[in-house]
């Protein structure tokens, strides 16, 4: 079993104690990016929104990006599949017909 480090981040104002066996830089970075988004959110929401609405917009928005993300990169596994099985056959017809 892996030994758990207890890190403490900073999210929003508050302070979090998280046991995580990743690494503490990696769980800082992760935290940082969270508290980027929910700022960035209480920026551009009106002042009477409350932290927890703030923070649900910021996971929706967290994992629209990386929705989008494995789609884009399913989409451009298939065009590499694509084009390299369009690369085998033409070197297979040269082959045949070398």
């Amino acid at each position: 079993m892996e030994d758990k480090q207890l890190v403490k981040v900073w999210i929003f104002g508050q302070e979090y104690a998280l046991r995580a066996s990743s690494n503490e830089d990696y769980i800082r970075e992760v935290a940082s990016y969270v508290d980027e988004k929910m700022k960035e959110i209480q920026e551009s929401a009106p002042s009477s929104i409350n932290a927890t609405k703030i923070a649900i917009l910021a996971a929706l928005n967290i994992s629209d990006e990386l929705l989008s993300y494995k789609r884009g990169e399913y989409a451009f596994k298939e065009q590499v599949e694509t084009k390299i099985k369009s690369l085998i056959e033409r070197i297979d017809e040269v082959i045949v017909w070398g």
